[in-house]
């Protein structure tokens, strides 16, 4: 490693710190229209962003949705060529009255870094693109080759990612891709991700009555939408936290006991995870560890719910109208798209009299997927945690979601390695979201080492990713 290098970043500390809070002030929220500027203004900075880095051929793509920025710098065709991946899009900011600085006014706090997105990916993705330009700065050229895609709507699915990577095949050719939109496993405890859980996320329309009808005159008569879609959403788990849809856990892989072992060897304390996220009790599915139902395990939360009358003072209604959103994330083997409908075929099985129900989708429905830890590019970053950090990274779970690890190896072939850097308690898609200032340091430095430590094995190992889009 050049130490040039790494002298470069320890100097731009300060620097680095106030160009990511100029990126962290666009509200760039892919969900919601009213920050739709914003979130295009987003695009042109990150583009600018890559130029600064040193990139070349930076390109903003337009798409039916939010652009994908695109920059690249191949240094020598011999060399591996790594596709790294971030994007821009953010969460909605909501409730704005629990932050303690505005979501879009970046502020130091405790040493940790407080915005929305600055974990999420903002923060993350700028890791890799001051690695690269502390290499350039300093030697003039990189170790390996580097392509870099961040698109703009992550936060939303990436309904429109896809389409631009089979439009893109001979553009994105890599040998791997590098992905950090996960966390380490603790503060002080680098890790390497090997598992994303698969995401089908609905909404639910509960219809009682023709309209809301005063509950004096007609309660105890007829069907409450509410009182109906609650039911219902009761039913899809049962006392033992299994989740009720017919065939749910029909291709989900049972975990090995050597799976287990190296989860419980996992340093872990459900005391200071309870504590750490404010909660007094732990649930789910019995018979899993907190770590083996958070990772490894298929779950369904209910994300929101709403209906009848919700402002201020009293409204005697029976509501006709109830709605909810909730998500089912999905683990190794299974297929959302057959989850999805099996969830349609069951759901009108648990309306009660009166009630019918209507289901609609709001992202499109993404894979699990899953990494091989012997291929030498996760040993690469392994070695490289351990050299930023100063101590032996680990390899976990991760139970989000990142839409785009199977589609990069179902249609340009790529092995996915995940490096995150940010914390499992950053509250990431919540209020006073932040970034460890430490982590985001140490986070350059562990890209500058692992573009520097890529060196192939003749026959790597593939990476499988269990079941991909369309299968």
């Amino acid at each position: 490693m050049n130490e040039r290098v790494l002298g470069y970043i320890a100097e731009h500390q300060a620097a680095f710190l106030e160009e990511l809070k100029g990126y962290l002030r666009f509200a760039s929220v892919s969900a919601d229209s009213q920050f739709r500027d914003q979130t295009l203004h987003c695009a042109q900075h990150t583009a600018d962003l890559m130029c600064d880095a040193g990139l070349t051929e930076v390109q903003i793509f337009e798409t039916d949705g939010f652009p994908v920025v695109y920059g690249e710098l191949m240094s020598d065709p011999s060399r591996p060529t790594v596709l790294i991946y971030g994007h821009y899009d953010v969460q909605p900011p909501d409730p704005l009255d629990l932050w303690v600085s505005g979501p879009f006014e970046p502020e130091v706090r405790d040493g940790y870094l407080f915005a929305r997105g600055v974990s999420d990916d903002k923060g993350q993705i700028f890791c890799h693109l001051k690695a690269i330009q502390a290499w350039l700065k300093t030697t003039g050229t990189l170790p390996v080759n580097v392509k870099v895609i961040i698109e703009g709507e992550e936060e939303v699915g990436s309904p429109n990612l896809l389409p631009f990577l089979e439009k893109h095949t001979d553009l994105l050719k890599a040998d791997l891709a590098l992905v950090s939109d996960t966390p380490m496993l603790g503060k002080g405890q680098p890790s390497i991700c090997t598992s994303l859980r698969g995401l089908v996320y609905v909404e639910v329309t509960a219809k009682g009555v023709g309209g809301d009808l005063h509950s004096g005159q007609h309660g105890g008569a007829v069907p409450n939408a509410i009182t109906g879609l609650v039911s219902v959403l009761s039913r899809l788990k049962d006392e033992n936290g299994h989740v009720t849809i017919p065939g749910f856990y029909e291709d989900v892989q049972v975990l090995s006991a050597a799976q287990r072992q190296a989860v419980a060897a996992l340093t872990h304390s459900d005391t200071e995870y309870m504590a750490s996220i404010g909660a007094t009790a732990l649930t789910g599915e019995t018979g899993y560890s907190t770590l083996e139902r958070r990772w490894y395990r298929p779950t369904l939360d209910i994300n929101g719910i709403w209906g009848g009358y919700m402002g201020e003072g009293s409204k005697t209604v029976i509501p006709n109208l109830a709605h909810a959103k909730f998500s089912m994330r999905l683990v190794a083997n299974q297929n959302p798209l057959q989850i999805l409908e099996a969830l349609r075929a069951y759901l009108p099985t648990l309306a009660p009299a009166g009630i019918t129900l209507t289901l609609s989708t709001h992202t499109e429905a993404a894979f699990p997927a899953a990494v091989d830890p012997s291929h030498y590019a996760v040993k690469a970053g392994l070695k490289a945690l351990e050299q930023a950090f100063g101590v032996p990274a680990v390899l976990q779970g991760e139970g989000g979601t990142i839409p785009v690890i199977a589609d990069f190896k179902r249609v340009l072939g790529l092995p996915t390695v995940l490096m995150g850097f940010n914390l499992p308690d950053d509250n990431i898609h919540a209020p006073n979201e932040r970034f460890l200032l430490a982590n985001f340091f140490g986070g350059i430095e562990a890209s500058a080492y692992f573009l520097n430590g890529l060196h192939p094995t003749p026959n790597p190992s593939p990476f499988p990713m269990g079941i991909e889009r369309g299968a």
